[in-house]
């Protein structure tokens, strides 16, 4: 009802207004209006709008309040309730844990937690940790939190450690429980398995076989075997002389005889002749003792 009493009431102003604007324009068809009749007018109308624009905002006003007075009440009580997410939210965050390795939050499922000391860190750190020790060759791993000394046991770390670094974590503390001095590694660099010197009966053994990748080694100098040259020789040799390849050509010259220049170590085959050499490197020495050759030397016996 108020609404049809506010348009009706609008309906009359316009209609009002209207024939107050038509009056004007006869009368000033008939007689022209002066500059202060016209002022007088202008402000006349001015109030009019005015009161018209007033009594229209306060109808809408009051209808707009009613209409809209219950769901603001219902949205004021919808927004009481948001504790219940909070709550949700602070519950979740208290289920992850932080690491102070890699400075992340991680889930409790992928923390690892030393109970010896209850320092806790993810899973992925305390194994890349694990695995750098036993790099180094460190069996007894303590616990990475600052100033603590725990060590870290093989059976509580097995569920973050992958298998390849358990069993080199095992190998280690096995090796640990055998003597020093009866231990020695496989003189090959890609192999170095831990090998075990269990020849109690004092006998000497020169060649062996690494039982992990079944290559020969000497037993008495610790290195790749050497076929043809005793023990004793090797030793004697220069460090640039103990590869495979020197090592053939040695039993080569030995087999044919090939003199060794005592100079530039230059290999000289002497195929008729005196035993007085000249070598490539102006060096004179004989061939039948490798010595160097003097005016006197003529009768060596070793030809």
């Amino acid at each position: 009802m108020a609404q049809e009493s506010a348009a009706g009431d609008l309906m009359y102003v316009d209609d009002f207004f209207l024939s107050m604007l038509f009056d004007v324009e006869e009368e000033n068809e008939i007689l022209p209006l002066s500059d202060e009749k016209y002022a007088e007018e202008l402000q006349f109308q001015e109030v009019l709008m005015g009161s018209m624009i007033t009594s229209q905002h306060a109808n809408k006003g009051a209808s707009s309040s009613s209409s809209f007075s219950s769901p603001l009440i219902q949205a004021s009580s919808s927004t009481q309730n948001p504790e219940p997410v909070e709550e949700t939210k602070e519950a979740g965050e208290s289920s992850s844990c932080f690491c102070e390795i890699c400075a992340e939050r991680k889930d409790s499922e992928e923390m690892f937690k030393n109970h010896s000391c209850v320092h806790s860190f993810c899973s992925d750190c305390i194994s890349k940790h694990v695995a750098t020790k036993i790099q180094e060759s460190i069996t007894v791993v303590s616990c990475p939190e600052l100033g603590c000394e725990t060590v870290l046991t093989i059976d509580a770390c097995r569920r973050v450690l992958p298998k390849e670094v358990q069993e080199r974590w095992d190998s280690a503390l096995c090796e640990t429980q055998v003597p020093a001095f009866q231990t020695f590694y496989c003189p090959f660099k890609d192999c170095s398995a831990m090998l075990l010197n269990d020849n109690e009966g004092g006998e000497v053994i020169r060649e062996s076989e690494c039982p992990s990748c079944h290559r020969l080694f000497c037993a008495q100098c610790y290195v790749a075997w050497h076929p043809g040259v005793e023990c004793e020789e090797y030793q004697r040799l220069n460090e640039d002389e103990r590869g495979r390849d020197d090592l053939m050509v040695r039993e080569l010259a030995r087999e044919r005889r090939w003199m060794r220049c005592p100079r530039c170590k230059y290999y000289v085959e002497k195929t008729e002749g005196c035993l007085h050499i000249t070598c490539r490197c102006a060096f004179q020495f004989c061939y039948g003792c490798g010595v160097k050759w003097t005016g006197d030397h003529g009768g060596c016996q070793r030809n």
